[in-house]
């Protein structure tokens, strides 16, 4: 199944934390379009994990089902683990 890149995608972020603590799950939206850093965070501790040095400590996740935003700052080195649940529109419900 092929989705558009503007295509919006609804992400359920949950982020672990050293000593076992949890954030979340924070609903999330993204599209090209339409603000939202989930994606970016999710790329940004891929990187930091491989090694890269953290640039980013703050995000913002868009939640559209609520029309709220979460914003999230993180030391990545506190952070365990980052679960990112992404729910896909079928193409029958565009």
């Amino acid at each position: 199944m092929s989705v558009p890149e503007n295509a919006l995608t609804n992400h359920e972020v949950t982020v672990c934390l050293s000593g076992g603590a949890i954030l979340g799950p924070y609903n999330a939206t993204w599209s090209r379009d339409e603000g939202g850093d989930v994606r970016e965070l999710v790329r940004e501790y891929d990187g930091y994990l491989q090694g890269e040095k953290q640039h980013r400590f703050k995000f913002h996740l868009h939640d559209a089902y609520t029309n709220t935003v979460h914003t999230l700052i993180l030391n990545f080195d506190q952070v365990t683990g980052i679960c990112d649940h992404v729910r896909l529109k079928s193409p029958l419900n565009k």
